[in-house]
């Protein structure tokens, strides 16, 4: 049973959030970015247990690698937590109707997913990882008018919750939460409605365990599962950050068609692992902008969990 909340605590650290969102505001982005790097800088020192999990990680995804590059990815790694929280504020300021193309392009090869949700012939999944800005994809499409239902966990302080849902559905994002959410999901699809959702967290005993830079990694089977049932492709993307001037690149990476799991004795397992593989492309290609500090690879096929740091 999880202990009750401290509401004084909640409302403290939602002020300060409130507080922080304020400063940002006063100033030009590049300005704030380069207090979010000092913040990170900050977190990286402080924060052993996150900053052991980060390099275990990437030690293990990444085992050619020498150990200097292992720790100054993690480094970054940290940095980049506090960037997330920096661009959610800034978001509904820089990314409008009219000013969105300054800080947003499009990456060569999205002509097929523009496409596909022009027609609204099919409902479709955008997934992602926790990769880069995720928010900025989500928010964009929707500022463009292309509306996303997003699913999402609340998170647990109620007043941050309510503020960081209120950014997202500014630009016309509806949100859906997980828990017992598999029917209205269906209904979005079945709907020819944009579904976003971020698929890479530890799933536990009840996920699909699929490769993942060389090891298991359970896996939310959910995304899987509604396509099928659906009918509804699926875009594997991101919104990687370019600088820390404000400017990210949505990347399409891969659309995964009905076609191609139809002949497949599992089709669900196939799936999540074709996600899997692609996000491990994206990852690659700026691993410093990965969620390292999460226990990604907590639990095993076997029942057990890794260490208390989720790495051994």
């Amino acid at each position: 049973m999880a202990r009750p909340r401290n509401k004084v605590t909640d409302y403290l650290v939602y002020l300060g959030l409130r507080y922080f969102a304020m400063w940002v505001h006063m100033f030009p982005p590049q300005k704030a970015y380069r207090f979010a790097r000092w913040m990170g800088e900050t977190l990286w020192r402080v924060d052993r247990r996150h900053r052991r999990i980060a390099e275990g990680h990437i030690r293990l995804s990444f085992p050619h690698w020498p150990e200097g590059r292992v720790r100054r990815v993690a480094r970054k790694s940290m940095s980049h937590m506090v960037y997330l929280g920096l661009e959610m504020l800034l978001t509904p300021r820089l990314v409008t109707p009219l000013s969105w193309r300054r800080h947003v392009r499009f990456a060569p090869g999205m002509e097929g997913a523009l496409r596909l949700l022009i027609r609204q012939e099919t409902g479709a999944i955008l997934w992602t990882g926790h990769f880069g800005s995720w928010e900025i994809a989500g928010y964009t499409l929707a500022t463009i008018g292309f509306p996303l239902v997003a699913v999402a966990r609340p998170l647990d302080n109620p007043h941050i919750n309510e503020f960081v849902m209120g950014v997202r559905e500014r630009a016309g994002q509806s949100i859906l939460y997980k828990r017992g959410a598999s029917g209205d999901m269906a209904e979005v699809l079945d709907g020819h409605g944009l579904l976003g959702i971020i698929g890479d967290q530890d799933a536990g005993q009840r996920g699909v365990f699929v490769d993942f830079f060389g090891r298991p990694a359970s896996t939310n089977k959910s995304t899987a599962v509604m396509a099928v049932r659906t009918g509804s492709p699926i875009m594997v993307g991101c919104g990687q950050r370019l600088s820390d001037k404000f400017e990210f690149e949505i990347v399409l990476q891969r659309i995964i068609y009905p076609r191609e799991w139809a002949d497949k004795p599992d089709p669900v397992v196939w799936i999540t692992q074709e996600y899997m593989h692609e996000l491990e492309k994206i990852v690659e290609r700026a691993p410093e902008q990965y969620l390292w500090v999460h226990r990604r690879w907590k639990h095993r096929p076997d029942g057990s969990k890794a260490g208390g740091d989720g790495v051994a």
